[in-house]
């Protein structure tokens, strides 16, 4: 395998990714056809693209949780194999322990790799105040919100100290309001933190919002990059910009997308 070549910003790199499902026991469905991509370090990158086009797979071999058929992903020039506590995942779905407070599934991943109890505390903590859920800390999955307990995943996320943040969609099930709720709290999440995330959403404004740069994915099957955006507007970003809007308008006439 031919190893990317060092460059000391960049954080993922996938050459030449494919990808076939084979559904009904023969019928070959491609997903993504020669996907390459450099993602830089603590760089915000959006995939955009509308359903059924391959961004979710796309994350998924990024996160080991699927393997290309040909072609490779690299995270600090090290192949991935498999996933690995260096990836932190939020799916759509909140995906939490139902029998856990918020506090039992935020340092679950701390737990199951053997920290000690008062660190793992501490680091929770940490993370639970920072997604702006002090005092919930007792509560149960049930006992929030869905916007709670899609910064329950976060937090989680955040709290096994990954080197990439990979959201597959994560706000999709959210109302609109609550939604825009949490485009800001991650926007403000990152800026404190600072690491590489690479973000799935299928809504122009939101990638507008949050991104560094967005790729934007061909709208059918087998997906494709068809164009890359840098999003060169300062944060927090308001959605009236000019420069926003000229940018929103560009990409909607390259695509159709939810507004």
């Amino acid at each position: 395998m031919n190893t990317p070549s060092s460059e000391p910003q960049l954080k993922i790199y996938c050459e030449d990714i494919n990808k076939t499902f084979i559904q009904k026991g023969h019928m070959e469905v491609p997903v993504i056809r020669n996907i390459s991509l450099e993602v830089e370090e603590n760089e915000f990158l959006v995939v955009l693209g509308p359903g059924q086009c391959g961004k979710s797979t796309l994350l998924r071999i990024i996160a080991g949780l699927e393997t290309p058929d040909t072609g490779y992903v690299a995270l600090d020039g090290f192949p991935v194999t498999g996933p690995g506590p260096d990836r932190g995942l939020v799916f759509q779905g909140y995906m939490l322990f139902a029998w856990n407070t918020v506090m039992g599934n935020v340092e679950m991943g701390l737990k199951l790799r053997g920290v000690p109890k008062q660190e793992r505390r501490a680091v929770a903590h940490h993370y639970i105040r920072l997604v702006g859920l002090e005092g919930f800390e007792n509560h149960y999955p049930h006992q929030l919100s869905g916007g709670m307990k899609q910064r329950v995943g976060i937090a989680r996320a955040y709290a096994n100290s990954p080197k990439v943040m990979l959201l597959d969609e994560p706000f999709g099930q959210l109302d609109a309001q609550t939604r825009m709720f949490m485009q800001h709290e991650t926007s403000r999440i990152w800026e404190h933190e600072k690491r590489t995330v690479i973000f799935v959403t299928n809504n122009i404004d939101e990638a507008l919002f949050l991104a560094d740069r967005i790729v934007l994915m061909e709208g059918k099957l087998p997906g494709r990059i068809k164009k890359e955006y840098i999003v060169n507007l300062p944060r927090p970003r308001d959605h009236e910009n000019p420069d926003l809007l000229e940018l929103r308008a560009l990409i909607t006439s390259e695509t159709e997308l939810v507004l």
